[in-house]
C-alpha cells in the first residue's frame, strides 16, 4: 500500500513522528493516525480499532482542497 500525507497536525515538517494524521492510500482509501481510544462504549471485533483525531485536521485538508 503507498501512503500519501494530506494533512497533519503537526506544528513543522520535521515533527511528524507522533501526530495525528489523515493519509490518502492509492487504494481510494483514507487512512487516520490518531490516538487510540477504548471509552467510546463501541463493540468491535477483534480486527478493527477506534482512534480519535481533532476535528481541525479534516477541516485542514479539505480547506486545502486534498479531500
Amino acid at each position: 500500500m503507498k501512503l500519501r500525507m494530506l494533512a497533519t497536525e503537526c506544528p513543522n515538517a520535521c515533527d511528524k513522528k507522533d501526530c495525528p494524521t489523515l493519509y490518502a492510500t492509492d487504494r481510494g482509501t483514507l487512512l487516520v493516525r490518531g490516538d487510540r481510544t477504548d471509552d467510546h462504549g463501541l463493540t468491535l471485533p477483534a480486527h478493527e480499532d477506534v482512534v480519535e483525531i481533532p476535528l481541525s485536521l479534516i477541516k485542514k485538508a479539505i480547506a486545502d482542497g486534498l479531500i
